[in-house]
């Protein structure tokens, strides 16, 4: 008999409530993040793991996680979600170029890491509201910076029972990034640009969803709010099955001995990828160190040197776009469980970083983090590694990957690690085609962004993504800009509240 887990939340105020009922709710009513009980330990081998595809392995690792939902019902939101959406039957192919492993993640219908959990998380929900008799229409609401908010607008697009809100910052995503978003059909998608960043966008959202006037007021007229955001434990465990698979990937391509440990590198700003691959360890993965890789908003690289967590400083517009966030939503997971689980102690610290910007974690917490290693990469850093990358093994990457294989490079030459590492390649190059032909060279600046597409598909020999042409001349369907401090206005507007 499988052992059920409950779900809490990180600052203690709800207990044991379903998996299902966390993937409604997005955000626990606190303010807190729902976390299980326990993290549960793989109840097959890694040899048997050797067998499956990579839908089989999803089933076999979501399973331990979400309990209330039956066999058949969690099979189906997986097989509706891994199926040719995705342009290879890996799902998530293990490359191998020189001595580095690249996990691409990007070969889901919006080209980008998102898709990996983002494709599952629709069916997810409205399993779960099934199964909670929920009769509101459930609103998706999300901040983006950039890959989350059309992920989640391609899963929740025509989806019935839902509506779907995306704000994004306006100069902060990449134009191929932007077009894919304002360009998105459906009738129950809305995309917004903010001025402001992505910080600000994140924090509108979790006030909105912290609005307890706001949700009677939905309730009354049968709305209710959830998130597409990493804060949804319903994305962060499909995110955990990559990791696993990456593993099981280089057993059976005899790149590992059995029970050999590896390294997994990953670039982050929101802290939720990094978190699915120590998860994946806290279930028995051999992994050995878990690489933090950061831009020049290198909060969480500072956070690891020094165990201060302080995201008073200026905010950088980079070239991963995605990963120019300060204020890492999802590392109050990895906090509650670095305070043994004490919730009071975690909700302190997230006070702290409310009202002054920044908290410090305690000697004995810091100890707990050795696990991790943090480094960043700078702008000419990154882009000097895409060009070098693909001088030297012909592979194209985009700027967030080629963050992780700097960071990698780094991480070497300061520990003289040989252990066999995995990188997080989370998005394709053809999302930041122009980054990524600058980076090959600047003469590159003057042509158009599609223009640059077609460069890119004659250079690299990658075949132009259904992704990039589906935009190249789709009409915009979304232009309204609001202020940061008018996005709850902007939302009771669309829901006719």
């Amino acid at each position: 008999m499988m052992n059920t887990i409950l779900y809490k939340s990180t600052r203690g105020l709800e207990k044991n409530i379903e998996s299902s009922k966390a993937i409604l709710k997005g955000l626990a009513e606190d303010g807190g993040l729902f976390v299980p009980e326990q993290i549960p330990t793989f109840d097959i081998t890694i040899e048997e793991m050797k067998q499956m595809s990579y839908q089989e392995l999803a089933y076999e690792i979501m399973k331990l996680y979400f309990t209330d939902f039956t066999e058949d019902e969690l099979k189906q939101c997986i097989n509706k979600a891994y199926d040719s959406k995705f342009d290879t039957p890996e799902i998530a192919p293990l490359v191998k170029k020189d001595d580095v492993f690249y996990l691409e993640l990007f070969h889901g219908s919006t080209i980008a890491f998102k898709d990996m959990a983002l494709s599952i998380l629709p069916h997810l929900m409205t399993t779960a509201a099934k199964k909670n008799n929920i009769k509101n229409d459930i609103v998706i609401l999300t901040a983006t910076s950039g890959d989350t908010g059309k992920a989640a607008l391609a899963g929740f697009a025509d989806v019935e029972g839902t509506q779907i809100i995306v704000f994004y910052p306006k100069e902060g995503v990449s134009h191929i990034q932007e077009k894919q978003m304002v360009t998105q059909k459906g009738d129950n998608t809305k995309v917004i640009s903010i001025k402001g960043n992505f910080d600000d966008a994140q924090n509108g959202v979790k006030d909105i969803l912290n609005d307890v006037e706001l949700r009677k007021e939905m309730n009354e007229k049968g709305y209710q709010f959830s998130s597409a955001n990493s804060i949804n434990i319903g994305r962060l465990v499909p995110q955990i099955v990559y990791y696993v698979y990456s593993y099981v990937q280089l057993l059976k391509n005899e790149e590992i001995k059995p029970k050999e440990k590896i390294n997994v590198v990953v670039p982050t700003g929101n802290f939720g990828n990094i978190l699915a691959a120590y998860y994946a360890k806290q279930m028995g993965l051999p992994i050995n160190r878990l690489i933090c890789a950061s831009n020049e908003n290198k909060v969480l690289f500072d956070f690891f040197q020094t165990g201060t967590y302080d995201k008073n400083r200026d905010f950088v517009l980079t070239s991963s776009p995605s990963m120019d966030i300060l204020i890492s939503s999802n590392l109050e997971r990895l906090i509650y469980l670095l305070t043994d689980q004490d919730a009071e102690e975690t909700k302190a610290l997230m006070e702290s970083l409310k009202t002054s910007g920044k908290y410090v974690i305690t000697s004995k917490m810091k100890e707990k983090i050795n696990d991790f290693y943090g480094q960043f990469s700078s702008e000419e850093e990154t882009s000097n590694t895409i060009k070098k990358v693909f001088e030297t093994s012909d592979y194209l990457i985009d700027p967030h990957t080629a963050v992780g294989v700097n960071v990698y490079h780094k991480y070497m030459r300061e520990t003289q690690d040989v252990t066999k590492t995995v990188v997080a390649s989370t998005a394709s190059p053809y999302k930041f085609t122009r980054s990524v032909m600058i980076a090959l060279d600047e003469a590159y600046n003057e042509k158009s962004d599609f223009e640059l597409v077609d460069i890119m598909a004659e250079k690299s020999q990658i075949k132009i993504p259904q992704a990039i042409e589906e935009i190249r001349n789709a009409q915009v369907l979304h232009d309204t800009v609001c202020e940061s401090n008018q996005m709850k206005d902007t939302v009771k507007d669309i829901l006719g509240l």
